[in-house]
């Protein structure tokens, strides 16, 4: 190190500093600063993606097709063949957000004139379904929404999976089968797809005239059908003997569907001795009837509680049934909660137990093991046993 004698030295602090001044003040005022990684990464994951219906169209006699589009500017997002899309929706007084996967293929969110993705939702039986049935029965060409994608683990992953899947798929659940479907046909997803589609009638068929129009060596499209006796095709449920004959030496087995789909064919796949690491399974929503699940306390009352909710600065005491999870009882408060996947999956409802005792299922308790012991909990896939108090993130 020089030393030019200790005044000098001293008084080289100002020297500089008065040199930094003059040119911070030469430069240019405005900001030329880019980040490209950061763009990149607000493109592939936006928190939010205006989209507006251009089309609807009847799928089958209880199920119909919504066509959007980005909208005020947006891109549509990529994402893989069987994620889901998080709608936000404000129906009446309740404010909520709804997930249905995505049924168009990936490669029509990314080419043509005007990239789209479509969702097939089925209108809910009468009590149920509730946001399903107000699409369904209100939503048209014109109407705009803001909504979060890409989100799932549903899809396709060759390090993973074995090259042949079976899909088994109930009701709606046939939807992401036929995204992958499509991705197939295109030759943009390197995979063989066997569907056995579970049915109740061939008179209520799910998207069965486009999945029989998809031209492909690689798909294999068989309705399976419990109800109609005259049926010339596979009939009844899917279980282990039916599973087998479509199945080979290396199998990956993908299901979607309603909940007790899921119970019957996990015990299914369980008699042909599947590994877990074979089976790949959609989230399912909440159990719609909480006080059957495994491990709900048998002298638990249906009651309503109140919920102490703290947001930042915000208080609210909200009331709250114990036969619902507590972010249905936020929604119908008007409180904004994040539910992405409304299954106890994603964590995007996480949110601190400060006082209360309340029931998580065992199936649907995606939380980490650190959030257990520290009295954290998905709202969509919790439900209170007492009054409570808790603490949600602001929205």
């Amino acid at each position: 190190m020089k030393i030019n004698g200790f005044l000098k030295d001293v008084t080289g602090a100002g020297r500089v500093t008065k040199a930094r001044r003059e040119l911070i003040q030469s430069g240019s005022p405005e900001n030329h600063y880019t980040d490209p990684i950061a763009d990149l990464a607000r493109e592939l994951h936006p928190d939010v993606t205006h989209v507006k219906v251009i089309k609807v169209e009847d799928v089958s006699p209880t199920a119909r097709m919504f066509t959007f589009v980005a909208d005020q500017g947006d891109k549509l997002p990529p994402f893989q063949a069987g994620q889901y899309c998080a709608l936000d929706l404000k129906i009446g007084d309740t404010v909520t957000e709804r997930p249905y996967s995505i049924c168009s293929a990936p490669f029509q969110a990314r080419s043509g004139e005007q990239p789209f993705f479509c969702l097939t939702i089925r209108n809910g039986r009468p009590g149920t379904g509730f946001a399903s049935s107000w699409i369904y029965s209100n939503v048209k060409a014109g109407d705009t929404f803001t909504a979060h994608l890409p989100f799932g683990e549903f899809y396709y992953e060759p390090l993973r999976d074995a090259r042949h899947v079976v899909g088994l798929a109930g009701g709606s659940g046939i939807t992401p089968f036929y995204s992958m479907a499509k991705e197939i046909e295109h030759g943009t997803l390197d995979m063989d797809l066997t569907i056995l589609y579970g049915s109740v009638s061939t008179k209520d068929i799910i998207l069965e005239k486009q999945l029989s129009a998809i031209k492909s060596d690689h798909v294999r499209f068989v309705n399976v059908i419990s109800g109609d006796e005259d049926y010339d095709g596979e009939k009844g449920f899917l279980t282990a003997d039916l599973i087998k004959k479509y199945s080979s030496d290396d199998t990956t087995y993908f299901v979607c569907g309603p909940l007790p789909m899921y119970n019957f064919v996990s015990g299914e796949l369980a008699k042909l001795d599947v590994p877990k690491r074979r089976i790949r399974m959609e989230v399912f929503g909440a159990p719609r009837d909480v006080t059957k699940a495994k491990g709900y306390p048998a002298d638990a009352k249906p009651a309503t509680f109140h919920i102490h909710v703290l947001r930042g600065i915000q208080d609210d005491v909200i009331e709250a049934s114990s036969l619902e999870p507590i972010a249905v009882s936020l929604e119908r408060a008007g409180i904004p909660n994040n539910t992405r996947c409304r299954s106890g999956a994603c964590g995007w409802c996480r949110s601190k137990v400060v006082e209360g005792d309340y029931f998580v299922p065992e199936t649907g308790d995606g939380r980490r093991y650190a959030d257990k012991q520290f009295n954290y909990v998905h709202a969509c896939s919790t439900w209170p046993l007492s009054d409570m108090t808790i603490r949600i993130p602001i929205k």
